[in-house]
C-alpha cells in the first residue's frame, strides 16, 4: 500500500498507529506510510439528555431531568485517553452516552442520598455543582470534559404523586386563603382584617423561628461534616509525614550501603595494587638473578675460551699473549657491564613498583638485604667488652686557706699511677710504694 498525506478538519484529529510509532500519535495532518493505520475522530461536543432516577435521605424517589454538553477535552493527554478508549469504537456516540449516563446516575444518586428534598430544592446550585464536580472527576479517566450542565425541576416517578400533591396543596391553600379573606372581609370588615393581619404576622414569625431553628441545625451538621473532613485531612497529613520519614530513612540506609560498597571496591583496588607490587618485585628479582647467572656463565665461557686460546697460541709469542689478555679483560668488562645493567633494570622495576618513590625503594632494599640488622649488630659489637673506669679523688678542702702546688701534685701522683695501672695493666718501677688496687672496679 503506497503512502499518502492525510488532513483532518478543524474539529477533527488524526490518530496514527503502526510502524515507527511506539504507542499512538495525534496529529492534525501528516504522512501515512505503509504499515501504519490512521483514524479520524471528531471532537465536537454533544448534548446528552437524561432523566435520572434517584432517592433522597427521606426515601423519597424523584426524577431529575438534565442535559449535559460533553466532548473530548482539548489537551494532548486527554485526547490520547479519548483516542485510545473511545475514538476507535464504531458506536462511539452510543458508547459515550452509556458511559455518561452511568457516571451521572451513579454520582447523582450518591449525592441525593445524603440530602433531603427541601435541601435539594433550596440549594439547587450547590447540588448541581457537586454533581458536575463528581461526574467530571470520573470522566477525566476517559479524556472527556463537561462543557455545560443544565439540571431541570424535579419530577415524580411513575406511581408517585409527591410533587403533584405539593402543587395541589399550594393551589388549594391559596384558594382557601382567598375564600377566607373574602368571607372575613364581608362579615367582619376591618376588625376581621386586623385579626387576620395579626394572625398572619404571628404565623409568619412562628414559621421564621422554625426556619431559623432548622437552618441552625443544618449549620451544625455542616460544621460537624467540616470537623470530620479536617480530622481526615489531619490523618492524611500524618500518613504523608510518616511516608516522608520512611523515605528519608530508606535514603540514609541506601547511602550507607553505597558507602560500604565504595569502601569494599577501594579495598579490592588496594589489594590488587599490593599484589601487582609484589609480582613486579618478584619478577624484577627473577630477571636480575637470570641476567646475573647469564653474565657469570658468559664470563666463565669467555675465560675458558681465553685460557684455551692462550694455550693454543702460546707459541705465537708475547704479542699474541698480550692480545689474549686484552680480549679476556674486555670480555670480563662486558660481563660486569651486563651484570650492572641487569641490576639497574631490576632497581628501576622496584622504583616503578613504588610509583617513582626512591626513598621507599631504598628502604625496601635495605629491609630486603637486612642492612638495618647488620648496622645494629656492628654497633653492638663495637661497644661490647668495654668496661670504662672512672676515678675521682679529692686532695683536700680548698676552703681551708692557700694550697701548696707541689704538695697537691704529690698528693695526686699516687692516685694517678693507680688509675694508669688499673686501666692499662702497666705497673711503674720507680720505687714508689703503690697501694694495692681494690678487688672491684673503681668509681
Amino acid at each position: 500500500m503506497p503512502f499518502y498525506y492525510k488532513v483532518s478538519n478543524a474539529n477533527q484529529y488524526i490518530v496514527k498507529t503502526g510502524v515507527g510509532i511506539t504507542d499512538i500519535e495525534l496529529v492534525k495532518k501528516g504522512w501515512v506510510f505503509p504499515g501504519q493505520h490512521a483514524t479520524v475522530f471528531d471532537v465536537t461536543p454533544q448534548n446528552f439528555s437524561l432523566s435520572i432516577h434517584a432517592m433522597t435521605i427521606e426515601k423519597l424517589e424523584f426524577l431529575l431531568p438534565a442535559v449535559f454538553t460533553i466532548g473530548p477535552k482539548l489537551d494532548i493527554p486527554s485526547l490520547e485517553k479519548y483516542a485510545r478508549l473511545l475514538a476507535g469504537n464504531a458506536l462511539t456516540s452510543t458508547a459515550i452516552t452509556d458511559l455518561v449516563r452511568g457516571v451521572i446516575e451513579g454520582e447523582t444518586r450518591v449525592i441525593a442520598a445524603g440530602m433531603t428534598i427541601e435541601e435539594i430544592f433550596r440549594e439547587r446550585r450547590t447540588f448541581k455543582d457537586m454533581v458536575v464536580k463528581n461526574v467530571q472527576s470520573e470522566l477525566d479517566h476517559f479524556g472527556v470534559f463537561i462543557y455545560n450542565a443544565n439540571i431541570k425541576s424535579l419530577q415524580d416517578t411513575p406511581g408517585s404523586e409527591y410533587f403533584s400533591y405539593l402543587r395541589q396543596k399550594t393551589q388549594e391553600g391559596a384558594v382557601n386563603q382567598a375564600k377566607v379573606d373574602v368571607a372575613e372581609a364581608r362579615f367582619r370588615g376591618d376588625v376581621g382584617a386586623k385579626e387576620k393581619e395579626g394572625l398572619t404576622r404571628q404565623n409568619t414569625q412562628r414559621i421564621e423561628a422554625d426556619t431559623v431553628v432548622y437552618e441552625n441545625e443544618r449549620k451544625a451538621d455542616i460544621l460537624k461534616a467540616q470537623a470530620i473532613l479536617k480530622e481526615k485531612a489531619a490523618e492524611y497529613d500524618r500518613g504523608v509525614q510518616l511516608a516522608q520519614i520512611e523515605a528519608q530513612q530508606h535514603t540514609a540506609s541506601r547511602e550507607q550501603e553505597l558507602k560500604r560498597m565504595v569502601e569494599e571496591k577501594r579495598s579490592l583496588a588496594e589489594t590488587e595494587r599490593l599484589r601487582a607490587t609484589v609480582v613486579a618485585k618478584a619478577k624484577a628479582e627473577y630477571e636480575i638473578s637470570v641476567q646475573k647467572s647469564n653474565a657469570e656463565q658468559y664470563n666463565k665461557e669467555r675465560a675458558a675460551e681465553a685460557e684455551l686460546f692462550k694455550q693454543q697460541k702460546e707459541a705465537e709469542g708475547i704479542k699474541v699473549y698480550a692480545e689474549a689478555k686484552l680480549y679476556k679483560a674486555n670480555r670480563e668488562a662486558e660481563g660486569v657491564i651486563n651484570m650492572l645493567n641487569a641490576q639497574a633494570t631490576g632497581l628501576a622495576g622496584i622504583v616503578k613498583a613504588f610509583n617513582g618513590d626512591n626513598g621507599a625503594a631504598l628502604q625496601y632494599l635495605m629491609l630486603e638485604k637486612n642492612t638495618f640488622q647488620d648496622l645494629a649488630k656492628t654497633n653492638a659489637d663495637a661497644i661490647r667488652g668495654l668496661n670504662p673506669k672512672i676515678s675521682v679523688w679529692n686532695t683536700g678542702d680548698s676552703s681551708k686557706g692557700q694550697q701548696n702546688p707541689l704538695a697537691d701534685i704529690y698528693k695526686n701522683l699516687a692516685p694517678t699511677l693507680l688509675a694508669v695501672q688499673e686501666q692499662t695493666g702497666i705497673s711503674p718501677k720507680w720505687g714508689v710504694n703503690m697501694p694495692q688496687p681494690p678487688s672491684g672496679p673503681s668509681t
